[in-house]
Parts: structure tokens; C-alpha cells; sequence
């Protein structure tokens, strides 16, 4: 099985452990098949013909002993092995999915559930640890013993020991069997699992709109719809278990020592039959089908674990990565000139959301994009940044293509600030600095006071260390705008882009934001998309979208008096109000 192949190829960095581990095991598992010998021994040498040898005696008795202490002390030191082996490997199966997640690009983000991603990155490797901690080891100790008491057996009687033999296929057949008719159910389970996931993260975070909308009742239904599905189908993997597997376990079980009770009583009719044997093979047969049952018991939670480690992989295999330099070169973004040369884009390759998009937006200059909602305005944005893989056109900066610019190039001197932007859990310092090694306090506070930040910031009980809640809930929108203004001006890009910076801003925080975008824009150039036309009526160029394309361009005054569509969006806005 290939995911099989590759949950083994993860225990590779921790070889030199895993054969520890399996050393130990080997150990204990000889300690136990060897204390049966040592019964028959005592059976056969001493009981049987009361020959009580005292020195004989203390040999078996010690012996007997030391393997005990062996098989208990190596038992505890293998299975803390194999355990800590686990927990480190699935340590950086998870580091190494959460990292090739953050390296996805948006496209994979926009077509997949959040629950979804969160459900696999925890449950499902939470089942992967199960299978690393528990089934493998157990599934392994159990074939060592069972390989081991069919090789025992035929060493004390080849005929017994080949009777055992037959019971390996019987046994393998039973596993095929389950195999089959479980992997379609433990699939179900998953994604019944994941759904969960997805309605509860959705449901979570749009708690006020649920509540405002009256939509608890429904969403109420349709998570117990799911969560219902999830239920029978944990309710036909007991049956599939409790039925199928411990009564046909039991069954070959009892039908096995029948038979060989039936054996030894034809022998002992014709002839002499060994106690001790017969006791050892008794013993064999009972810790051959203990650990039968132990492999029974770790199949479901085996199987469940190799139907997670599919959806794991899945996600790991994923190659809609997000856009990556190309190109040998390193170079630098130095002045801010931005062009589009015919750049047309569509999210789905089917309908294009840009068409034929050309402009320039010089060093220090600002550009201003305009248009309905659906008109194209946050495509154009998502571009630049490099947000998704340009197939059509050509985007520069300072003439160089966009492609070749090194992503810390790009993210240091292309500064973005969204219409909603995100806060992360923390305190404000963390989240302006975001962590940056080299940023001091002095460069904070400049950038607090470059947006008009640090008057609030200082009225807060605890200043620059208040903490932020989740997604900053308890800031007002006007103070997580002017915190993420702050965060990109720290930077001190080249280029800054505005997506409706300050379309949930209240008019006197907007006042403070305009109050700053002089200084902002000095020397740097600004892409800005707004709604609200007053904000950018000083641009230099506006750029009026509809329907992917470039429809009007120039200075607010200019389409002013070509009285096309932007007349009609500024009388429009007038009309309400401004």
C-alpha cells in the first residue's frame, strides 16, 4: 500500500530509535515464547516422573523469573519508545503540513472550507499518532509473536507445528475481509468528521450574523443532520467490529484448541502422549489467538488511521502553490513605477474578470481605481501583489517583471492594507511589529504616529502592551485600520497598496487617515481602490472599471467634465450625501 510506504518513510529520520525499539521488542518476544519451554521442561523433567531436583528446580524457577523481569522491564522501555518515535514524527508531519499550507496559494483557500483544512491538520493526524503509538507497534509485536509460537510449535512437534501454519491464512483472509467492507465506512466517518469542522468554524465565526438574522434554528438543524450522519456511522464501525471480527476471532479460537484436543486424545489412545507438550501447545495456541485479538482490536484503528494518512497526503500533495520567483536575478525595488501591459485574468479559466488592463503609475504618483462591485477593482490589487499566477499580460515594477522579484523583496517594499483588516491574538506591539527581531520601539512609535495611531493607542490602560483579543474584537474598525496602517508603514514600502483602507473608518478617523496620506504618499507610489470618491479627487489618475475593463481614465476634474460613468458615480454620491 502506498500510504502505508509513505507512514513508514516519515520513521526514516528516526532509524537509529525505531531499531532500538524493535530490539527491545525481539527481546520481549523471545523472553515470552521461551517461558513456555520452560513449563514443558519442568513438566516433563521433574513433574511428570517426581524427579524434584533441587538444583534443576532453582535453575527453572530463575530462569523463569529473569524472563519475567526481561519481558516486563524491555516491554515498558519498548513501548515508551515506540511512543516518544511517535510523538516526534507526527511533531513534524504537522510542522511540515502547516508549512506546506502556508506556501498554497490564495486560488486553494477560495475553493476550500476552512474546517476542512483544521480538521485535517488535527484530527486526521491525531488518527495518524494513533496508528504510530498504538496499531503499528501492536500489529508488529503481534506477527513477531505469532511468527515465533508457529516456529516454537514445530520445533516441540513438526506435525503441530504445521497445524498452526494453517491457521495463518485463515486469519489473513478474516483481516482482507474486514478490510473490504470497512475502508468505504471509515472514509464516510472522515468526511462526515471534517463537516463538523467546517459548520462549526462557519457558525463560530459568523456568530452576529446568525444571531442578527434569526438563522440559529436552521444552522441548529443542519449541524444535527451531520453530526447524526456521523453518528451511525461510528455506530456501524462498533457493529462491523463487535460482530464481525472478536465472534469470528472466537470461533477459529475454539475451533483450533478442539481440534487440538481432538489430536492429542487420538494420540494418547495409540500410544504416550507428553504433558508438557500438550500443556505447551494449549499455551502457545491461547497466546497465539491473545495476540490474534490484539491485531483485531488495532485493525480498525488502523485502517481509520490509513484512511486520514489518504486525506493528509492529499493536502501534502497539493501543488496549487502560490507564485514563486523565477528567474536567476535579485533585484531590487527601488523607485515605485508600476505598469499593467495587457493584462487580461480569470479565477476559473473560463470567465475573465480582467480584460486587456494597461496603465502606468509613475514613481511617486497615485492611482486611484473606481468602479461598481464585481467591476475588477480587488483583482487588480490581488495581481500585484502576486497573489495568483498571471497567465495573460505582463505586470513590471521599475521595469522589471513582477515573477522575478524575491518574495521578501516584494513583501517589504509592496505595503497592503485591506478594507477589513486582521489583527492577530496578542498585544498591539506584536501586531505593528509582527514580530520582527530587528524593529525597535522608537521605529513603532514613528510609524503609530506616521497614521495618526499613537494618541489612541496611548489612551488604552495598558498602551503599546494591551491585549488584543481574537481578530482585535474589542477595538473599534476605525483603531484596526489605523493598527494596520501603522503595520505597513513600519516597512516603509516603496509602492502602497489601499483596498478601501478606509471604507469602514469613521469620518473623523478617515480625517486623521487623509491628514497622513500627504506624508504617505511622498515619495512613494499608491494604488488605491475607494468607494467613496471623495477620498482620492487628488489622485493622479483614475482609473474608472466596468465589467473587467478600463473604460475611463484621468484626473477627477477631467471625467468630471467627460461626464461618462464616473460623473454619474460622484452625482450619484453627491445625491446621497457625499
Amino acid at each position: 500500500m502506498i500510504v502505508l510506504r509513505r507512514l513508514i518513510l516519515f520513521l526514516k529520520p528516526e532509524s537509529g530509535p525505531v531499531l532500538f525499539a524493535f530490539l527491545l521488542l525481539f527481546i520481549t518476544a523471545g523472553a515470552d515464547l521461551t517461558r513456555p519451554f520452560l513449563l514443558k521442561s519442568f513438566i516433563d523433567d521433574h513433574l511428570t516422573p517426581r524427579q524434584f531436583e533441587s538444583h534443576s528446580l532453582l535453575v527453572l524457577a530463575g530462569s523463569w523469573l529473569l524472563l519475567l523481569c526481561i519481558t516486563v522491564a524491555f516491554n515498558y522501555w519498548q513501548v515508551f519508545t515506540f511512543k516518544r518515535i511517535a510523538l516526534r514524527v507526527i511533531q513534524q508531519l504537522r510542522i511540515d503540513l502547516f508549512d506546506h499550507v502556508q506556501r498554497l496559494g490564495l486560488a486553494y483557500f477560495d475553493t476550500t472550507p476552512v474546517g476542512a483544512l483544521v480538521s485535517r491538520i488535527t484530527n486526521d493526524t491525531e488518527a495518524i499518532k494513533e496508528l504510530y503509538v498504538n496499531a503499528l507497534a501492536s500489529f508488529i509485536r503481534s506477527a513477531v509473536m505469532m511468527i515465533g509460537i508457529c516456529i516454537s510449535m514445530m520445533l516441540m512437534d513438526l506435525k503441530l507445528g504445521l497445524f498452526s501454519l494453517l491457521l495463518l491464512p485463515v486469519i489473513l483472509l478474516l483481516v482482507l475481509f474486514f478490510r473490504k467492507f470497512s475502508v468505504r465506512l471509515y472514509h464516510s466517518l472522515r468526511h462526515h468528521n471534517s463537516q463538523l469542522n467546517v459548520k462549526l468554524n462557519e457558525t463560530l465565526q459568523g456568530m452576529s450574523i446568525i444571531q442578527v438574522m434569526g438563522q440559529s434554528r436552521r444552522l441548529d438543524a443542519d449541524f444535527r443532520e451531520t453530526s447524526q450522519a456521523y453518528c451511525c456511522d461510528s455506530i456501524k464501525g462498533i457493529k462491523l467490529n463487535s460482530l464481525f471480527l472478536m465472534p469470528a476471532v472466537d470461533l477459529i479460537n475454539l475451533t483450533a484448541l478442539a481440534l487440538a484436543l481432538f489430536w492429542f486424545g487420538t494420540l494418547a489412545l495409540n500410544g504416550v502422549v507428553s504433558v508438557g507438550i500438550v500443556y505447551a501447545f494449549v499455551n502457545y495456541l491461547g497466546s497465539f489467538f491473545i495476540n490474534v485479538s490484539e491485531i483485531t482490536r488495532q485493525l480498525r484503528q488502523f485502517l481509520q488511521a490509513l484512511v486520514a494518512a489518504e486525506r493528509v497526503f492529499v493536502l501534502l500533495d497539493e501543488t496549487a502553490m502560490a507564485p514563486d520567483k523565477e528567474g536567476d536575478g535579485n533585484p531590487l525595488i527601488t523607485e515605485g513605477r508600476v505598469e499593467f501591459k495587457d493584462v487580461s485574468f480569470s479565477y476559473d479559466g473560463e470567465s475573465e474578470v480582467l480584460k486587456h488592463i494597461s496603465f502606468v503609475a509613475l514613481p511617486g504618483d497615485t492611482v486611484a481605481l473606481v468602479g461598481h462591485t464585481g467591476s475588477g477593482k480587488s483583482t487588480v490589487v490581488n495581481l500585484l501583489m502576486r497573489f495568483y499566477p498571471l497567465k495573460q499580460g505582463e505586470i513590471t515594477l521599475d521595469r522589471v517583471p513582477l515573477a522575478e522579484y524575491d518574495d521578501q523583496e516584494l513583501r517589504s517594499k509592496v505595503g497592503l492594507v485591506l478594507q477589513d483588516p486582521f489583527i492577530f491574538t496578542g498585544d498591539i506591539r506584536q501586531n505593528i511589529a509582527l514580530n520582527q527581531p530587528d524593529v525597535t520601539e522608537i521605529e513603532i512609535m514613528e510609524a503609530t504616529r506616521f497614521v495618526q495611531a499613537h494618541d489612541f493607542i496611548e489612551r488604552l490602560p495598558n498602551g503599546y502592551d494591551e491585549t488584543v483579543g481574537e481578530r482585535g474584537a474589542t477595538f473599534s474598525s476605525g483603531q484596526r485600520q489605523l493598527i494596520s496602517f501603522a503595520r505597513t508603514m513600519l516597512n516603509k514600502p516603496k509602492i502602497l497598496v489601499l483596498d478601501e483602507a478606509t471604507a469602514h473608518v469613521d469620518t473623523e478617523t478617515e480625517g486623521a487617515i487623509q491628514a497622513a496620506m500627504a506624508k504617505i504618499r511622498s515619495g512613494r507610489t499608491t494604488i488605491a481602490i475607494a468607494h467613496r470618491l471623495s477620498t482620492i479627487q487628488d489622485a493622479d489618475q483614475i482609473l474608472v472599471l466596468q465589467r473587467g475593463e478600463i473604460v475611463e481614465r484621468g484626473t477627477h476634474q477631467e471625467l468630471l467634465a467627460f461626464q461618462g460613468l464616473y460623473h454619474k458615480m460622484y452625482l450619484l454620491q453627491q445625491g446621497n450625501g457625499g
